[in-house]
């Protein structure tokens, strides 16, 4: 059984979404099928929360709209990228509140919670509760501001709201106020004993549960350290008017605590995969010979790790995960991603600007996995990735050999005679026999990394083999031995068209075609896969090049977002060359009011102004005649650098100059003075 974390509905995905949670599974999955092994993926749409209502509430619009909005663009984002989800459900269907609401009531029943009245965050100007998401503060441990009520971002303390130094309402901007109300909380100190010995040896009631050895250390980290700090009770429901209602007489307006709900709805998946596909869901939640992978990023690994291990645990019919893989973060081009931010490569952009290069994209988020520490994305980068290793080294190994078994044998697989191997014929052996045992080791450890290059270095192999082996000279003088050369180098390709295919779906599809593969099971894969005689088919560019100018045009939009998201205008002129507080000093600004202004004569630009300065009055030429007519000006207080040498333009000495703000659409405005000032006035 495995899973992906439940994305909340309320934004696009983006890369980081992608490398952290569903890549991973993806690749995980189509590696068991091709294995033989049973497996069921699930994920599905989290549209509970007080991300959804805070989203509802600045569009304006309602929850429901958003979830359906982001459920569809986020479907159409995996479907893009080829993630092979067996089931993708949402939390919002009838069905899983009855799921939610039965699991809520069974530990209700057994004593799983305790009830308290506790004073809560309110915001008086709203008039509601405060959910955790509603309330941002400075974080205690780290400083950082900005932390949710439930935990920081930063440094990813888990919170409580009363946690926060100086607690802000994101609703209204009010510092809130405590008001008791009734919750149900689940006490998570009481399992502290059987929680350390889970996540540190892997024992469970006595028994061996899962290989903790095989967690990855900052997992575990994360949870010895939440559990030697204490496990505080957490409240499982919300004063909340969106998500699943609370199953208790009396209990209006509070739903289930999102860490509730939303893992639920893994269980809910897949058992609407099960009535589709004639399963039973039982067997993959409550049998001993299941095992549960959560494959999620690190900001989710408490709820996870230790509160769902929990709610299982306390429910009694669950097995309980047997590996969560967390990654860390996938930054972007020196930054962290961030959604408010725009900073992000979202999914369904890059499928719309990039049509059929999914490939691609999964191939350098593979490469660049956060698996250990967080990684970071740059379009160079990806140009390089794309050009010198799936164009330069990929493309072009199978590329050749069709080409060359085109030429040589009309495109059917060369029959080899018995003869001697070289040291280089058995290396390449060696290797098929090895590569699919070492990637199937690296995919099941969560080294999806290691595992790519593992099958990438199949094709650097192959193109060094061909290169080195030149059966192009070799066939003028020795047809047996070019006949060896080619077999060889069509083993490699078609091997690499079946170990390349949880990381390259698309890619592996064409290859397969070309090769002539109706059977990609991993077993399959083994130095004499292709068979002699069979006829290759013909396979169009794989990898198309990306230029430079490409790669500019993604960054440049980057910068466009980030200036938009700071309030600049990407369309302003550059700063000019810094000056001295004493070079401004020499600037004499002064107010003027115009007294008359006419058109200058056979100038279609400029209109000639009488000013009025306080001092004097003097004639100024202004470049504005297209943007304003000599009766709107006259009476206009000006701001006038008044010690501007004079020029002579069209036969009329000008006296200074009046300062203009252009627009970001090119019209010209007057740098007014504010009302009270008069000609004369010194500008400081």
């Amino acid at each position: 059984m495995m899973t992906s974390a439940l994305p909340y509905a309320n934004g696009q995905i983006h890369i980081g979404h992608v490398g952290g949670a569903y890549l991973p599974g993806d690749i995980r999955a189509r590696f068991e099928r091709m294995a033989g092994s049973d497996v069921v993926w699930v994920c599905g749409s989290d549209e509970h929360g007080a991300a959804i209502t805070l989203r509802a509430k600045k569009d304006g619009v309602t929850p429901r709209e958003i979830v359906d909005q982001y459920h569809h663009e986020m479907q159409e984002a995996f479907k893009g990228l080829d993630i092979s989800f067996d089931h993708y459900s949402r939390t919002s269907s009838e069905k899983h509140h009855r799921v939610a609401q039965d699991f809520f009531l069974k530990l209700l029943d057994q004593g799983s919670f305790e009830v308290k009245t506790e004073a809560q965050f309110y915001d008086s100007e709203a008039d509601q509760f405060l959910a955790d998401r509603y309330i941002t503060g400075t974080c205690p441990k780290c400083e950082a501001p900005g932390a949710y009520g439930d935990q920081c971002e930063k440094c990813g303390t888990a919170l409580s709201p009363t946690d926060l130094i100086d607690p802000q309402s994101t609703l209204s901007g009010a510092t809130p106020e405590l008001k008791d109300t009734t919750l149900w909380y689940l006490p998570m100190g009481r399992h502290e004993g059987w929680l350390k010995s889970y996540i540190e040896t892997g024992e469970l009631n006595g028994g061996a549960h899962h290989d903790a050895s095989a967690w990855k250390a900052h997992v575990t980290g994360q949870c010895r350290s939440w559990i030697d700090s204490g496990l505080q009770s957490r409240a499982m429901t919300r004063d909340l008017d969106w998500g699943v209602p609370v199953p208790v007489e009396g209990a209006d307006g509070k739903v289930l605590y999102v860490w509730l709900d939303a893992p639920i709805g893994y269980i809910t998946s897949t058992m609407e995969w099960a009535e589709t596909s004639g399963q039973n869901w039982r067997d993959w939640w409550q049998s001993d010979d299941a095992e549960l992978i959560h494959f999620i990023g690190k900001d989710n690994i408490v709820f996870h790790c230790l509160i769902f291990p929990i709610l299982l645990k306390e429910h009694g019919d669950y097995i309980l995960p047997t590996n969560v893989p967390a990654n860390a973060f996938m930054n972007l081009e020196g930054d962290k991603i961030s959604t408010s931010r725009n900073w992000a490569v979202w999914v369904n952009e890059f499928l719309a600007e990039f049509p059929g290069k999914s490939d691609e994209l999964r191939y350098v988020l593979a490469s660049i996995m956060p698996e250990q520490k967080d990684s970071e994305f740059t379009w160079a980068d990806y140009r390089e990735r794309v050009n010198n290793e799936l164009a330069d080294v990929l493309g072009n190994f199978v590329n050749r050999v069709l080409v060359l078994t085109r030429k040589y044998y009309d495109a059917v697989v060369p029959e080899i005679a018995s003869q001697a191997l070289t040291a280089e014929d058995q290396a390449v052996l060696a290797t098929l026999e090895s590569a699919p045992i070492k990637i199937a080791d690296f995919i099941r450890r969560s080294r999806f990394r290691d595992a790519l290059q593992e099958a990438m270095g199949v094709a650097r192999l192959g193109n060094k083999y061909m290169t080195e082996q030149e059966p192009w000279k070799v066939f003028k003088t020795d047809a047996e031995r070019t006949a060896m050369i080619m077999n060889t180098c069509i083993q490699v390709a078609g091997n690499c068209a079946v170990l390349l295919e949880p990381f390259l779906p698309q890619t592996a599809k064409k290859l397969q075609t070309a090769f002539g593969i109706s059977n990609a099971a991993w077993e399959a894969v083994r130095p004499d896969m292709i068979a002699a005689g069979q006829k290759l088919g013909e396979l169009p560019i794989l990898f198309e090049k990306v230029d430079e100018e490409t790669v500019a045009a993604q960054v440049s939009k980057l910068e466009s977002a980030r200036a938009t998201a700071s309030g600049a205008r990407m369309d302003c002129e550059p700063l000019k060359e810094t000056m001295t507080f004493e070079d401004f000093q020499k600037l004499d600004l002064r107010v003027g009011e115009v007294t008359a202004c006419e058109r200058v004569p056979k100038a279609d630009k400029l209109l000639q102004l009488t000013i009025r300065t306080g001092l004097d009055e003097r004639t100024v030429l202004s470049g504005i005649a297209e943007h304003f007519e000599p009766e709107e000006v006259v009476g206009r207080r000006v701001t006038l650098l008044a010690n501007l040498a004079p020029r002579k333009i069209r036969g009329i000495e000008s006296q200074g100059m009046v300062l203009m703000a252009e627009t970001e659409d090119g019209a010209l405005r007057f740098v007014t003075p504010e009302e009270g000032s008069s000609a004369g006035d010194v500008i400081r």
